[in-house]
């Protein structure tokens, strides 16, 4: 039970619990505005009192897409909402750290792929191109 216990009270885990419960609440916020705002605005360009309830036949069958394009539109405003205020703040930030590191003097860029490789190479390994320079014997 010690090992269950430490796994359990560990940062990560703890974090996951929370982001899944926080993950869930917005999804609920963000459906309920999509009912609640998005569906009216749609029926008014559509001239359909609800979105939920369009369909189409098929062989006398009933196809509800309604509903499916009230969760397609939920999933578009959580991937952008995700996308803009944890992606790109994620990246700038990655960005930022990155910018102050030093290259390693052991390497450089090989000019024509970008690939790091090291100082005493004659070809890059990645492209197989001739590295610039003079070859050291």
């Amino acid at each position: 039970m010690d090992g269950f216990k430490k796994f359990i009270l560990r940062g990560n885990v703890v974090d996951l619990a929370v982001g899944v419960v926080i993950g869930a609440a917005f999804n609920s916020v963000v459906s309920s505005f999509v009912k609640s705002f998005f569906t009216p605005l749609i029926s008014l360009l559509t001239g359909n009192n609800k979105l939920s309830t369009l369909y189409f036949l098929i062989n006398g069958t009933k196809i509800n897409y309604g509903d499916f394009l009230n969760a397609l539109i939920s999933f578009l405003i959580v991937a952008l909402v995700i996308y803009f205020f944890v992606i790109l703040p994620m990246n700038k930030l990655q960005q930022l750290a990155n910018s102050g590191k030093t290259i390693d003097p052991a390497t450089k860029h090989c000019p024509y792929c970008l690939t790091e490789v090291s100082v005493k190479a004659t070809r890059c390994s990645a492209c197989t191109s001739q590295l610039p320079g003079k070859m050291k014997k």
